[in-house]
């Protein structure tokens, strides 16, 4: 992306959120979000409807066009101005071009000019302007859920997905009226970007903003774009099936479309399928996908992916989650015979190798897979985790660890990692037409603890370059071209010196520590340095505690 768009996503999204913030009054951050994110889709479908819009009133006046309307076929201008009026009312016209069909009460235009008479909370009605229909509302909310009535009725599509709360919000109606004339403001046109680059990235913002705001909770919908961003290069889901069985707000499925045309590739290529447990999470992911144009299979309903999986017969050929850490009570009545466990029962006290073996029961022969877990999935001890690594590693299912810095998350401070795995190894052709060696008993440790920056006091990210080190050294290896062991970053290490660690995966102690620079000083002479500079400042901390006792003493506080 050019500095320029940049700069104009950054000031828009700063402005946004800092106005969106100010009207939040007495709500908090977790019922905010569905009403600031659900206006977000209004806007986006009704201004993806009013592009259509103009661009089939110049095709109706255009001669060359096959939709050519000839005002000499019509007595006077009013009628036909009537009969491209009426056109433009066809839903077919839309649908054509993949592009929801929005009826007039839910178009932004109707929501703005008649939420203010809407505030008052006396029943009110309203024609839509559209064959004299007539809508009664009582309050702001009231005229939003009706417009998402009218959305999901004639997209069956939707059926189900939207969140139709807004006339319970417990929220003044006049602030609910002013952000619906704040997200009027967005400006969805610029010089190089569309429409949907910038309201997908607005939603994206917000859903990070989000986060933030809910702490903990927020991050059972979103996973930090840089994180999903390392595991989209690494994986390079060009074509095939993509699946996420703990979606959240579908980060992985989005980075996986903006990989797909920073590539030139087509998304029509890609097959999405989720699964989510939460209702509210998985109205924000289909929304996140609509607003995207991506086509999706996120199941019939939200449900929990271990006792009512959605998508049983699915072998996908990339499978990438970012599931809860370290679960515990997740299993309820799955069996300890359920077909995914074949490498060992999960613990009932902890999903993370429950996760696990779910994603590679759903891989396919050929497909790779990346997966978010707690450092402790690396090492745990227990007899049945310790079990089902070594199963792992001895099927040779393990294709690269990767250990991540602290920080990152807004959620949790857990140290995470990332295992890639994959079922074919062998050398061969991937999805993507690339010729991969033979990686058979070989597994690449990445120690990736010391990349990144502290952007805020309290959360760390990715450059661009971190990640391309991660990824290229990744790619290098599997290739075979350009691949060298570093000490202190990444090690190819064969079965042999896994098994001698007790198949522990930590790429800590595999890698090594980096080489230490040789500052050319002797070493007697630096340890008479250092032991001299040492003294010095035993003598100042003795000097300090002195004056520390005298001046409690004065206060009468003697020790």
């Amino acid at each position: 992306m050019e500095q320029t768009e940049q700069q104009f996503l950054i000031g828009l999204e700063k402005k946004l959120w800092n106005a969106a913030d100010r009207l939040r009054s007495t709500l908090d951050a977790a019922q905010y979000k569905h009403a600031v994110l659900g206006l977000l889709f209004i806007k986006y479908v009704s201004d993806a409807f009013d592009i259509r819009r103009k661009e089939l009133r110049v095709q109706f006046s255009d001669p060359e066009h096959d939709y050519y309307f000839d005002s000499k076929d019509f007595d006077t201008p009013e009628a036909y101005e009537q009969e491209i009026l009426a056109e433009l009312e066809q839903r077919d016209y839309y649908t054509e071009k993949n592009v929801f069909w929005v009826p007039f009460e839910a178009r932004w235009t109707f929501l703005q000019d008649n939420n203010k008479s809407a505030i008052g909370g006396a029943k009110i009605q309203i024609e839509d302007g559209n064959g004299g229909k007539i809508i009664k509302v009582s309050s702001v909310g009231g005229l939003i859920d009706n417009a998402l009535n009218a959305i999901e009725r004639d997209n069956p599509k939707l059926k189900g997905i939207l969140n139709k709360q807004y006339s319970r919000l417990l929220i003044d109606q006049a602030k609910l009226g002013e952000l619906i004339d704040l997200i009027a403001t967005i400006p969805f046109y610029h010089e190089s970007l569309g429409a949907k680059d910038i309201l997908g990235h607005v939603y994206e913002y917000f859903l990070g903003q989000f986060a933030l705001a809910e702490g903990k909770k927020g991050g059972q919908f979103y996973t930090p774009k840089a994180i999903v961003t390392l595991i989209v290069e690494m994986l390079e889901p060009f074509k095939g099936r993509v699946y996420d069985p703990a979606m959240g707000s579908g980060g992985f499925f989005v980075q996986s479309d903006r990989f797909i045309q920073q590539h030139s590739g087509k998304i029509g290529n890609v097959s999405i399928y989720g699964q989510e447990y939460n209702h509210t999470t998985w109205q924000l992911a289909a929304m996140n996908m609509v607003i995207r144009g991506l086509d999706f299979n996120f199941g019939k309903q939200p449900a929990n992916t271990f006792t009512n999986d959605q998508h049983k017969d699915l072998r996908a050929d990339y499978v990438m989650a970012n599931p809860p850490f370290n679960m515990k009570e997740w299993n309820g009545d799955v069996s300890d015979k359920d077909p995914r466990w074949q490498y060992g029962v999960p613990p009932k006290n902890n999903a993370n190798f429950a996760w696990l073996q779910h994603m590679l029961y759903h891989l396919a022969p050929t497909g790779a897979m990346g997966l978010l877990l707690a450092n402790g999935s690396m090492s745990s001890n227990t007899a049945t985790e310790g079990a089902i690594r070594q199963a792992l590693v001895e099927n040779d299912l393990v294709e690269c660890m990767v250990a991540l810095p602290g920080q990152l998350f807004t959620n949790t401070q857990i140290p995470a990692c990332i295992w890639f795995l994959t079922k074919d190894k062998k050398n061969g052709i991937n999805k993507n037409g690339i010729t991969l060696r033979d990686r058979s008993k070989e597994i690449l440790f990445i120690d990736a603890r010391d990349l990144g920056y502290m952007k805020d006091r309290v959360l760390r990210d990715f450059k661009d370059e971190d990640i391309r080190k991660v990824s290229d050294t990744f790619h290098n290896w599997q290739q075979g071209e350009g691949y060298e062991d570093e000490p202190g970053f990444c090690k190819s290490v064969g079965f042999d010196e896994i098994q001698k660690h007790d198949f522990v995966l930590t790429p800590g102690r595999y890698v090594g520590a980096p080489p230490q620079e040789d500052d050319g000083e002797p070493f007697a002479d630096k340890m008479a340095r250092l032991t001299a500079q040492l003294k010095i400042q035993f003598e100042e901390s003795e000097k300090l505690e002195k004056q520390i006792k005298e001046n409690l003493a004065g206060l009468g506080y003697g020790i």
